[in-house]
């Protein structure tokens, strides 16, 4: 959630850190500061507000040195404020920090009772002055910070700085991901390896627990149990770390025209050669599979509630749909038969690895669909399936929604198969139904200039309400919470035949009704409820196909037609218009689409 960033380097590392923190801003955060050793001393700079306000300030008064660290808060505990901004400074000892110490008021209030002082209201400061009081006590570095670790509860990922010291950084994780990157006589800590893209190619990411000791000539790492073990080194293309928008105003506008390109890679992965059926590793076997929990939080739920429909309709097999957040506090049981299917775009989302470790735990088969490979959720999971979206940089998930969709989807198919529900010829059907997903993409996007005429309207709403049966309805809660998170606008999803069970009270001339209705089975029963809406005076913009929309042309207020699809893949191809929807109402409302506020990208706190 917070971006880290640790850097001991040959020159000025201010500007470097500064430059780094910028590749984190999609991140979500609220302020920044960096501290540096130079001469001995530490220095330090904090600012409100976004990183330009940090580059002012580090213009009008620089900070000096060839080792420090940088960091941008999302808060948790304590307003956003210079004095609750990172890096927090004690004694002798500078640290940034990222997750949630449980623990820290009874340990400030220890600490307070010694005397010592503390300036601001985060759980942060109080690992500072843990650990120089250690260094009181006559502890080195690494045995100071050993003695702090021993004492927190709670998630972290924590880096440290310390006075007189410019060839040291001590770094700790514990629930919240950490890298390190090697250098040539330098070496860098992140949060995130997109932040040492520019600096290294070479990255180690810390594994639970660990910590290390990291100096200009490499790293040495600790497990939990304070024994030495070697990380591998993995070699990252430069292309992972692509962070350009291009032609587009906004990351999130580029990705959402990246979904042909990025359905087309993941096709490329998960469709045999001959793109009549699926493929998938060797060795993983549904056919054992008795009942699947699908678990995840926001968007990535929501496509675990498509992915639903797929799964018992296609392969007969009972599916349940958890919030990852909620899912180990009902300490619901499992056995041989169960598996875990965990989706996250980033893999290191907290809520759904604790649901992925309480799953292993009680004996059930854990597969995770990540869009980072190396995250710790995949390193965790038997199996871990990428789904090949490249960088999501944008807040508000857009490529990464349909590609996880698009590997459930093959998953489904696959559970099919073994399962016996399907056979050969409806595997190619489908499989078919999915190759031509890049194609149908690219003429829902062409339609762009229509969409952005409905968001007009739904720009001025304070209310909107999305529609949908079947496989529609997860679409329709989809596209309230991307109105919801980049407009501010509320907005809400619906099955459409629950309107009348009581959201139907909420309509009037003033609260539009986005319904999504593609002329399948299902779509003479959404008219009949858009019918409802209208009888109130309620505006509607249909999303169909061209069949759907000529059925209902000269009733309802607006019409995009989307190309027509397979039943199967529609709640894919839908999702464009309604990422598009949302961003053309938040272009016209003046919000920051990117990063929206009070969200972060990746969630590593509970």
């Amino acid at each position: 959630m917070c971006g880290i960033v640790g850097m001991l380097g040959r020159h000025e590392v201010a500007p470097l850190i500064l430059e780094s923190l910028k590749r984190l801003e999609y991140r979500g955060y609220d302020s920044a500061g960096i501290a540096t050793v130079h001469e001995g001393r530490l220095g330090r700079r904090r600012a409100l507000g976004k990183l330009i306000a940090l580059s002012d300030l580090l213009v009008e008064d620089p900070v000096r040195g060839h080792a420090g660290v940088g960091h941008t808060r999302w808060a948790t505990h304590g307003a956003p404020s210079i004095r609750n901004a990172h890096p927090h400074v004690a004694g002798r000892v500078a640290v940034v920090h990222n997750g949630i110490v449980e623990n820290f008021r009874a340990l400030r209030a220890e600490m307070e009772a010694e005397g010592r002082v503390f300036e601001s209201e985060t759980d942060t400061e109080v690992v500072a002055h843990l650990v120089d009081r250690a260094l009181g006590n006559g502890g080195d570095p690494l045995a100071a910070v050993r003695a702090a670790l021993g004492r927190l509860e709670g998630a972290f990922a924590l880096v440290f700085l310390f006075e007189g010291e410019d060839d040291l950084l001590i770094v700790a994780r514990k629930g919240s991901p950490l890298a390190i990157g090697y250098g040539e006589g330098e070496m860098y800590v992140g949060s995130d390896a997109l932040a040492l893209g520019p600096l290294t190619s070479r990255i180690a990411y810390l594994e639970e627990g660990d910590h290390a000791r990291v100096t200009r000539a490499g790293a040495e790492i600790f497990d939990a149990a304070g024994a030495r073990v070697e990380r591998e080194v993995q070699s990252t293309p430069a292309e992972a770390f692509s962070v350009e928008k291009g032609p587009y105003k906004h990351f999130m506008a580029k990705e959402i025209h990246e979904q042909p390109t990025a359905l087309g890679n993941a096709l490329g992965k998960y469709l045999a050669p001959s793109r009549d059926r699926v493929s998938l590793p060797e060795g993983l076997d549904l056919s054992g599979v008795e009942r699947l929990s699908l678990v995840a939080c926001g968007t990535a739920h929501y496509a675990c509630h498509v992915a639903k429909y797929w799964f018992e309709g296609v392969a007969r097999l009972p599916v349940e749909i958890e919030v990852a957040s909620e899912f180990r506090y009902r300490e619901p049981p499992l056995g041989a038969g169960a598996m875990g299917i965990f989706v996250s775009q980033s893999g290191e989302t907290a809520d759904t690895l604790a649901a992925l470790r309480y799953v292993r735990s009680q004996g059930a088969r854990v597969l995770s669909i990540v869009n980072v490979p190396s995250s710790t959720i995949a390193r965790e999971s038997e199996l871990a399936l990428p789904i090949l979206a490249g960088p999501e940089i944008g807040v508000a998930s857009t490529k990464a929604f349909t590609c996880q969709l698009l590997v459930l989807a093959v998953l489904a198919i696959a559970a099919g198969r073994a399962r016996g529900t399907i056979d050969a010829a409806e595997e190619a059907r489908l499989a078919a139904a999915l190759g031509s997903l890049p194609g149908l993409m690219a003429q829902a996007l062409a339609q762009e200039a229509r969409v952005a005429e409905i968001a007009r309207s739904v720009s001025r709403a304070r209310d909107v309400l999305f529609i949908g049966r079947g496989a529609m309805y997860p679409l329709a809660l989809e596209g309230a919470l991307k109105l919801k998170e980049i407009s501010y606008i509320h907005a809400e999803g619906y099955a459409a035949g629950e309107l009348k069970h009581g959201p139907i009270a909420l309509v009037d001339e003033e609260t539009p009704v986005i319904a999504l209705a593609p002329s399948d089975a299902l779509f003479d029963k959404t008219v009949s409820n858009i019918h409802e809406v209208m009888a109130r005076g309620g505006p509607v913009a249909l999303l169909s196909d061209s069949a759907g929309a000529a059925r209902v042309a000269e009733e309802v207020g607006e019409v995009l037609a989307l190309p027509a699809c397979d039943p199967f893949v529609a709640p894919i191809l839908y999702a464009a218009p309604v990422q598009l929807l949302a961003y053309h109402a938040a272009v016209l409302k003046g919000t920051d689409v990117d990063q929206p506020r009070n969200l972060a990208k990746s969630v590593t706190v509970e």
